[in-house]
Formats: C-alpha cells, sequence, structure tokens
C-alpha cells in the first residue's frame, strides 16, 4: 500500500471545483446524443427514466469516484493501488487510462467537425439547402482526407493550450468562463425555441410521457444514456476529485454534478425538439440530427448565420470542457506513475491523440477499409470503450466501493472528516453493492449483445 500524496495540486474554490467537475460531465453526450436517443425512444417516457437512473445509479457511482479520488490523492491506478493489495483491482486503472486516450481521439474527431461546422457558419457558407443537401455536404465532408483530420488536430491544440496551463490556472480558470457561457448560450437558444410555431408540440413531446410505449429497451436506452452523459467508469470524476479541497461536501458536488448534467440534456431537447416540429423533421433522425437537420433548420431562420454559428459554439464548449477532463486522467497517470514533468505529460497525451485521432478522422476515407474485428478503427474505439470498457469500469468502481472499500474511508471521505453529516450514509452503501452493479450489468449485457 502506497501513501496519500500530499504534495498535489488543489482547485483554488468550491466553485472552481463544481465547474470543472460539471464541465467534465457535460459534453456533446447532452446536447448530441440526448436529443436523437430521446427523439428514437419516444420522448417523454425516455426521459422520465432517464432522469430516474441520473439519480439512482449516477449519483452513487460519482460519490464512488469522489470517495476514491480524493480519498488517495492520486491518479486512478494509484487509488486502487493505495486501497486493495491485489493487483487485479488496479487492472481496472489501466483500463481508465486506456479508455480515456481512445474516447479523447475519437471524440476529437466529432468535435473537430462541430469547429468546421462553426466556422463555416461564421463565415456564411454552410447553405446547402434542405436536409438532403446537408446530407450530401456532410458525407462529403467527413469521407474527405484532410480537412477532418485537419479540424481534429486544431481541437486538439486548443485542447493542448489550456492543460499546459496546469489545474488552477488551466483546467479551473477556462471551466469558470466556459460553464457560464455554455448555459447562457443554452438559455438564448431555448428561449428562441419557445417562440416557435412547433414549441407545444415539441414540448409535449419532449415531456409528456406515454408509459403504454414504455419498452425494455427504452428502459435500458435510458439506463445507458444516463451512464455514458456522466462519463462513469471513466475515472473522470475520481481524477478531478484528486484535486478537490478536504472541505469540498462529495454528496451535494455529485448531487449538483448530476443535476446541472441532467439540466443541461433537457435544455437541449427543449431546443431541438420545438425547431423540429416546426419544420416537419423527423425526431427521431438520430445521430444526423445536429450535422444535417438542424443547420437546414438554421437557413430556413431569420439570422440563420447568426443562430448556426452560435449552435456549433455552443457545442464546440460542450466538447471543450469534456476533452480537457478526460485528458486528465492520462496526464495524471503519466506525471505519477512514469514519473513525468507535467508539460511532457500533456506533449504525450495531445501527440497519443493526434495520432490515433487523425487515423480516426481518416476511417472515413482513405481508410474505411481497415478494420479492426470488421469495424472502422474510429468505430472500433467508439464501440470498445462505449460499450465494453466503460460498462465494465462503473462496475468494479461500484462494487469495490460497496464491498472492498473499508468503511471508515467511506464515512470520513463523505462527512469531511466528521465536519460534516452525511444522513443517507447507509442507502448510498446499499445502491452501490446492490442496485448499481445490477443496473450497469444490464447495460453492459445488452452492449454486448447478450439482451
Amino acid at each position: 500500500m502506497t501513501s496519500k500524496n500530499t504534495h498535489r495540486a488543489v482547485f483554488a474554490t468550491r466553485i472552481g471545483a463544481i465547474a470543472t467537475t460539471v464541465g467534465s460531465a457535460v459534453g456533446l453526450g447532452n446536447i448530441w446524443r440526448f436529443p436523437y436517443e430521446a427523439g428514437t425512444h419516444g420522448g417523454g417516457a425516455f426521459m422520465v427514466c432517464y432522469i430516474a437512473f441520473i439519480f439512482l445509479l449516477g449519483v452513487p457511482v460519482i460519490c464512488a469516484e469522489f470517495i476514491l479520488g480524493r480519498s488517495s490523492r492520486s491518479n486512478i491506478t494509484g487509488a486502487f493501488r493505495l486501497h486493495a493489495s491485489h493487483r487485479v483491482w488496479q487492472l481496472t486503472g489501466y483500463m481508465g487510462v486506456l479508455s480515456s486516450l481512445m474516447i479523447l481521439s475519437f471524440y476529437s474527431v466529432v468535435a473537430g467537425w462541430t469547429v468546421e461546422y462553426m466556422v463555416q457558419s461564421a463565415i456564411g457558407s454552410l447553405d446547402y439547402g434542405d436536409a438532403a443537401g446537408y446530407h450530401t455536404h456532410f458525407d462529403s465532408f467527413v469521407t474527405g482526407n484532410w480537412r477532418p483530420a485537419l479540424w481534429t488536430i486544431v481541437f486538439l491544440a486548443i485542447n493542448f493550450a489550456i492543460l499546459m496551463r496546469g489545474v488552477a490556472k488551466g483546467i479551473e480558470r477556462f471551466s469558470n468562463i466556459l460553464m457560464p457561457m455554455l448555459f447562457i448560450l443554452l438559455l438564448i437558444f431555448c428561449a428562441n425555441s419557445l417562440t416557435m410555431a412547433g414549441a407545444r408540440e415539441g414540448l409535449s413531446f419532449l415531456f409528456s410521457p406515454d408509459f403504454s410505449a414504455l419498452t425494455p429497451s427504452t428502459m435500458l436506452g435510458a439506463l445507458g444514456q444516463a451512464f455514458f452523459s456522466l462519463s462513469l467508469g471513466l475515472g473522470t470524476m475520481l481524477t478531478y476529485s484528486s484535486y478537490f479541497a478536504d472541505n469540498t461536501r462529495l454528496g451535494r458536488s455529485a448531487l449538483i454534478t448530476a443535476s446541472l448534467d441532467t439540466v443541461v440534456a433537457i435544455l437541449a431537447g427543449v431546443i431541438i425538439f420545438p425547431a423540429v416540429f416546426t419544420f416537419g423533421m423527423s425526431p427521431s433522425a438520430g445521430p444526423t440530427l445536429v450535422f444535417e437537420v438542424l443547420p437546414s433548420i438554421f437557413h430556413s431562420l431569420a439570422g440563420g448565420t447568426v443562430w448556426s454559428t452560435l449552435f456549433f459554439f455552443l457545442l464546440f464548449l460542450a466538447s471543450l470542457t469534456s476533452t480537457i477532463s478526460m485528458s486528465e486522467i492520462a496526464i495524471t497517470f503519466f506525471m505519477e506513475e512514469l514519473k513525468m514533468k507535467r508539460r511532457s505529460a500533456v506533449v504525450l497525451n495531445t501527440g497519443i491523440a493526434a495520432l490515433f485521432g487523425t487515423l480516426c478522422a481518416l476511417s472515413f476515407g482513405c481508410l474505411s477499409d481497415f478494420t479492426l474485428f470488421g469495424l472502422t478503427l474510429f468505430n472500433f474505439f467508439d464501440t470498445a470503450t462505449s460499450n465494453v470498457m466503460l460498462p465494465l469500469g462503473g462496475m468494479i468502481i461500484s462494487v469495490f466501493v460497496g464491498w472492498k472499500l473499508d468503511r471508515s474511508v467511506l464515512s470520513e471521505q463523505m462527512t469531511c472528516r466528521g465536519a460534516t453529516r452525511f444522513r443517507p450514509m447507509r442507502l448510498l452503501v446499499f445502491l452501490l453493492r446492490w442496485v448499481c452493479p445490477v443496473a450497469i450489468g444490464l447495460i453492459f449485457a445488452q452492449s454486448i449483445g447478450i439482451l
């Protein structure tokens, strides 16, 4: 067993700690994935299940990661090494680092698409008529070679510049700026959508659940969205909580993080569905909703260039807050396990992501014939992490904290060393021992095709 790292950077303010943690959860999963998942699964019933799973599954597992992170003041591998003598548990840490690098690689490709669309919108060249025209353009763009790769590198360079400034001056400072900006943009878009002719129909679709249409597929889809929206099992929350001050209340921070993450997803639905119904589009358009359907809608609005630019800027901000947190998982590992300076660790993390991100970007074009297990590199990275590594990591973390971790550590962290009270301690332990592993197991079983 190693000793706790007491010489680690700490977030300067409580607001900064919340802003960075919420920023790590809020990303394309909220603004891009949630609307098309809700649209595909019928709207209101899906959203009710999603919210229920966020608080039944998400909050306890966030607490588990927070406990491991702050109690160890270490990277994800070091946290397991501190609390468990058997090396099998430490493999979860290595899996988390590998997952973060793989996700950063393919996620940066999609983030690069948002930068391309933001720039095109700003200069007024994103004008391709109807949804069919935007489909043709999007297909031509992603199957090209140099532009998708270029924008991936540009996005990673911005990510690199923030990470180089460190925890307090880089991650915390920029999160304090980016997160309020993101919420302001969301509210502006919501106000605009609520003035549209299809606002009532869109809101009814999102907020009026039809439980007669509820299926196991809908429930499992909502469970999966809740899990991946919060980036559980990756080690992001564990890494960020290792920078928490000793007086940060973990239960409250977990609840705030889950709540604000959910608010962002709901606001994204309020933005998108009124527009979709106003212009007679299908709410079940799927992943193409953002890059094909919405640009055609913006084109039809007065001031469409401004709205389109602001929307893709919003996606860019959401992408950036997530990739910053994903990067920090590997960076702390390189610094503490490989004894690298922060500058070298950031360079290595960005270099790996740039290499594999470029390959992922090209997997839609000149490398489309190169496959692993029948999948292009982009789809392989996505499938391997989202369907296997993240749910497995989340299940292990839940089981470890619920069953293996010394209860005195759990109590010490949730009460800030006895300075506060945490009344639902027994409920938290029960959820981590029984409810969370079963629920995450269902996600895992569905993702690998057992269910």
